[in-house]
């Protein structure tokens, strides 16, 4: 089913939006927040919210679910408009700039963080040209009570801040860092968020990108949004005013506390007093081919966003030490007349650990010895399965912490021939202190 329907109100014929969510705490947490931001010219409001028992086709049952009557947007996403648009000026981009400040502005002064400020999220109320842009779905927004720590993000539009709190929680995780103070942030990731939205306004694309089209937020973009590395490049921005580019740069500050609230963005001289140059940013929009990748990162991102913050993550049935699974197979097993099924022994989970170090080390070993070009996603991914079986080998954290392991990928200068010298010592040690502590 689509995120939104069109429905009409029987006894006037007026015509809204319909929004179907899973009755669960999150989804009453976004209800809640909307409605408490809703009454403003440029947020999406609600009419209505109804709990009900729905079963759709295909579906074995009926499920809890909230229907959600909300203000029908006619006018499509903003981004979309923009590009259809023959004659699109600063003025016309300070006007969007201006309404959606605005909408931030009513979340702030509630003590709202949004979170997901994007094309997506902002909407326009019709097909007139005066059509006011309204923001919408605030699945991530939360009340910035000091406590913000979940890295909520859509890749092109987050702030260093999110991705920093991303990977503290990844470090204490693979005890990298101790665990401590939790890492928080505010509501100031709204005005990162926005800086992008105006930067891709004027010139047509993002200020950070992902290098490798296959990942939706490589290290290098993750290293360039910490460091608030981004360019103007001379040839787009030549002609764009230099008030924009003021506004631009005070958003798209690392430090937080230094970049502009929304107040003072409401007040900067490029919304009060904008040019009518005219901007390119339509024709780069407009190629669909170039903008896929970028539309298809949005997606993806956003659905695995949705899950649970707890995810489930299932082990092979062989290796399930689990008394319900073990009565099982040995249930299977009996059937079949064949041998019982123990359950994984210690001695097969050394022999697993160990194994997967080995991959690490000839993994390591082929790409020096062969010339091969460089696949650091696989080595990522063998060190990950490595550190999942290998939980509390202190040794390990620290050869893989020497590395700038961030429990997802390594430093960027990693000597490969170093790490597996580490890591075959690591071996020789586990299999010696194995074999010392057999009984005789």
């Amino acid at each position: 089913m689509p995120p939104y329907r069109p429905c009409k109100k029987k006894t006037t014929g007026e015509r809204f939006a319909l929004k179907c969510l899973l009755d669960r705490p999150r989804a009453r947490q976004e209800l809640r927040l909307q409605v408490r931001c809703s009454g403003h010219p440029n947020i999406v409001s609600i009419m209505d919210i109804y709990a009900n028992e729905v079963q759709f086709p295909n579906e074995p049952e009926p499920r809890s679910r909230l229907l959600v009557v909300m203000e029908l947007m006619d006018g499509g996403e903003l981004f979309e408009r923009i590009s259809q648009q023959k004659y699109f000026t600063e003025q016309l981009a300070a006007k969007y700039t201006k309404q959606i400040a605005l909408a931030i502005d009513r979340c702030h002064s509630l003590n709202v963080a949004h979170r997901d400020i994007k094309p997506e999220n902002l909407l326009l109320k019709d097909n007139s040209e005066d059509a006011m842009v309204k923001l919408s779905d605030f699945g991530f927004a939360k009340v910035d009570d000091g406590t913000l720590m979940t890295p909520h993000f859509t890749p092109y539009y987050v702030a260093p801040q999110v991705l920093e709190a991303q990977q503290r929680q990844a470090r204490e995780k693979y005890c990298i860092l101790p665990k401590g103070q939790p890492y928080t942030y505010d509501k100031s990731c709204d005005m990162w968020s926005l800086g992008v939205l105006v930067y891709i306004m004027l010139t047509g694309y993002p200020p950070f990108y992902s290098e490798t089209p296959t990942k939706v937020i490589s290290r290098g973009m993750k290293k360039k949004i910490l460091a608030g590395n981004y360019e103007f490049v001379d040839e787009d921005w030549a002609h764009i005013s230099q008030s924009a580019k003021d506004l631009v740069a005070r958003l798209l500050l690392v430090d937080p506390e230094a970049r502009l609230t929304v107040r003072q963005v409401l007040d900067h001289p490029w919304l009060l007093d904008p040019p009518d140059t005219q901007l390119l940013s339509p024709a780069i929009m407009m190629d669909k081919a170039s903008l896929a990748e970028v539309q298809q990162a949005y997606s993806e991102t956003l659905t695995s966003m949705r899950m649970p913050d707890h995810r489930v993550t299932l082990k092979p049935i062989a290796q399930v030490n689990n008394p319900i699974m073990r009565k099982r197979l040995q249930s299977r097993c009996d059937s079949q007349d064949n041998p019982q099924i123990e359950p994984p022994s210690k001695q097969s989970s050394n022999s697993m650990a160990i194994k997967t170090l080995r991959d690490v080390i000839a993994h390591c070993i082929l790409k020096t010895s062969d010339g091969a070009t460089d696949d650091t996603e696989t080595l990522n991914r063998l060190l990950r399965r490595a550190c999942d079986h290998n939980t509390d080998c202190a040794s390990l954290t620290h050869i893989l912490d020497r590395w700038h392991w961030d429990g997802q990928s390594l430093g960027e200068k990693t000597d490969v021939v170093n790490l597996a010298q580490s890591l075959s010592d690591l071996v020789q040690q586990t299999l010696h202190s194995t074999a010392t502590s057999q009984p005789s």
